[in-house]
């Protein structure tokens, strides 16, 4: 993957990895060239395989914006800050990032669910 792209650029992933939380959600957002889709594609099933390998992993789900737009969206659910620290530094899967292609951009950040009254649980 050409690039690692902060969502948050005063508290990118690299820092997020050191809170130790439970449960947490990965949002990525990637972009890419309309003729590196296939590839794509194919390298991030190859990723999400690994990843459903892993400690911790719960669920993913990839989505694509609508339209022309070769915009993706990964949702992962992990048990752990910990487990998904262990897989994202893995050196099977840093050895994978080469194939993505060279256009795609990602833009990750962990999350956790939030309460709201009436609305919704954490």
């Amino acid at each position: 993957m050409s690039l690692l792209r902060p969502m948050d650029s005063a508290f990118p992933i690299e820092r997020q990895l050191g809170v130790d939380a439970s449960p947490v959600v990965l949002v990525n957002v990637f972009t890419l060239d309309k003729a590196d889709e296939q590839t794509f594609l194919r390298v991030w099933q190859d990723d999400a395989d690994f990843m459903k390998r892993q400690p911790g992993f719960i669920s993913t789900q990839l989505h694509r914006a609508i339209g022309e737009s070769p915009t993706y969206l990964n949702y992962a659910v992990w048990e752990t800050t910990a487990d998904f620290r262990a897989a994202f530094a893995h050196p099977d899967f840093i050895a994978k990032l080469s194939a993505y292609p060279s256009s795609a951009v990602a833009t990750p950040h962990l999350f956790q669910k939030v309460a709201v009254p009436g609305i919704c649980v954490a």
